[in-house]
């Protein structure tokens, strides 16, 4: 059994354009909590991704990799990703960056995240919202497997030849969960692709 915290990093809103004093602060603080949990011997630390004024971290793999320079053991990891509106080349490519920076450490909990304001800021139509995560963990699974992909799917553009993804981490393969908690469906989805969740 492991034992770990996770946080969406809640922050009070300033609401006055580019005074982020707050945010500054609470980042710093973050990484304080991150370097306590590994020293007091918790397993897993977990950053959640948003992108509204309430919470500071919309980039866990970049608040991760400062995390993995002053901790040791505990594994570090995303909780949630929010795959559906994200490139799989990219998460992959930052989670093996963290994986590197950490020395095998990094872990992906992938979902489709409990808010909405990713779609219309990343210009995503929310009715794909679905098809999107489908197409967009097939990919993610697939690159995790295999250092050379070609791809075609129906929601993110292709890759017509050949090409490799990196770098590739640490581990053989960067371990990948399926965030779950809206529908008994996102488990059944877990269940049938044997991902943890």
């Amino acid at each position: 059994m492991e034992l770990g915290v996770y946080t969406f990093a809640d922050v009070e809103p300033e609401h006055v354009s580019g005074k982020a004093a707050k945010a500054h602060q609470r980042i710093k603080d973050l990484i304080e909590e991150i370097k306590l949990a590994d020293e007091v011997g918790l397993d897993v630390f977990g950053l959640g991704e948003h992108h509204r004024p309430d919470f500071v971290v919309s980039a866990p793999a970049v608040v991760l990799g400062a995390a993995a320079m002053v901790t040791k053991k505990i594994k570090l990891a995303s909780a949630v990703t929010v795959l559906s509106t994200d490139d799989p080349v990219r998460v992959f490519e930052s989670f093996a960056t963290v994986d590197l920076l950490s020395g095998g450490r990094a872990e992906i909990m992938a979902g489709r995240g409990s808010f909405i304001e990713t779609y219309p800021l990343f210009g995503y139509e929310l009715n794909d919202y679905d098809a999107l995560f489908s197409e967009k963990l097939e990919m993610l699974l697939h690159i995790n497997e295999n250092e050379v992909i070609s791809w075609k799917g129906k929601m993110r553009p292709s890759i017509n030849k050949a090409m490799g993804v990196y770098p590739r981490p640490v581990q053989e393969k960067l371990p990948i969960w399926l965030a779950v908690g809206g529908t008994p469906n996102s488990a059944i989805r877990a269940g049938s692709k044997g991902l943890p969740m």
